[in-house]
């Protein structure tokens, strides 16, 4: 199984769960030191010697075809992909290759990595692949066009995030009607008011305050947090959740926009060409760190 942004958080919480039942265990990390702190403290709670850590920056196409490339020569089989990683900013920023950042790595970083191990996913199957969206995918109104995955409009965080939030779902309706005949189910859910830190380190400059003064009374821990992705990975039965969205372990009905298959083929289409532009993974770039616009 494959954790991504599992350094700390829901990511973290759903390493230790899943390598407590006895999972083999890659736990992704974007930061190379925080990632080994959260690898020791994730096999000292979970008590178990399979887990293993992995560089990788979603917001690089060159760390992500890397990150699949080793995978690829590393490992026979992936039973379980979870798309956990995910931000939230208040300035518009790019990624690596050009891509305004929350969509670069909330949605179409995955969306690569996701394509990328899908040869691996699909030798293996029956395998899954669960990915983190979040009930602010409500807050979109429109389907979205090129100009929004690129946030080339004014930009607004909250906004862009809910964009990035709804594409995640519109990716595992697409997901699963490409890959469910091959014995891969895709299914993604809602965590729910975390108290995680995100969007809590300097990312936002408001979230940051509202954790302060409300986390503790209405937010749940990332344990609690991460049970439906948790469960998602580790049920024996997947199939009813197939192209599905959970909240609190519950198949919730998502948004209108959310529901609309051909918005789903067209965000795939769109997010492949994004990707190739951005330098694909046959030409990726240098892999240079995220960076700000000016």
């Amino acid at each position: 199984m494959i954790v991504t942004g599992a350094n700390s958080g829901l990511g973290k919480e759903t390493v230790v769960a899943l390598a407590s039942a006895g999972a083999r265990v890659v736990l992704c990390a974007r930061d190379e030191s925080r990632g080994a702190e959260a690898l020791f403290e994730a096999q000292q709670r979970s008590g178990s010697d399979r887990i293993s850590l992995e560089y990788l920056d979603l917001a690089s196409v060159a760390s992500i075809t890397a990150f699949a490339e080793r995978i690829g020569a590393t490992h026979d089989r992936l039973d379980v992909l979870v798309n956990n990683a995910g931000l939230v900013l208040d300035q518009r920023w790019e990624t690596a290759e050009g891509v305004e950042l929350m969509m670069g790595v909330n949605h179409l970083g995955h969306h690569l990595l996701t394509d990328l191990l899908t040869d691996l996913l699909v030798a293996s199957a029956p395998a899954r692949v669960i990915s983190i969206s979040s009930v602010a995918h409500r807050r979109v109104g429109r389907r979205l066009t090129s100009e929004h995955l690129a946030a080339a409009d004014s930009f607004r965080a909250f906004r862009q995030y809910g964009r990035s939030k709804l594409a995640n779902i519109l990716f595992t309706t697409e997901l699963q009607r490409r890959l469910g005949p091959r014995g891969v189910t895709a299914a993604c859910c809602h965590p729910g008011l975390v108290r995680s830190g995100f969007g809590a380190e300097g990312d936002h400059a408001v979230i940051g305050p509202i954790y302060e003064v409300f986390g503790r009374v209405l937010m749940v821990s990332p344990a609690v947090g991460a049970r439906t992705q948790i469960g998602l990975a580790a049920t024996d039965d997947v199939e009813p959740f197939a192209g599905r969205y959970l909240v609190r372990g519950r198949v919730h009905r998502p948004s209108r926009l959310a529901r609309d298959r051909a918005h789903a083929s067209w965000l795939w289409e769109e997010s492949d060409r994004l990707l190739a532009g951005a330098g694909g993974p046959t030409t990726a770039g240098d892999g240079d760190r995220a960076r700000p616009l000016a």
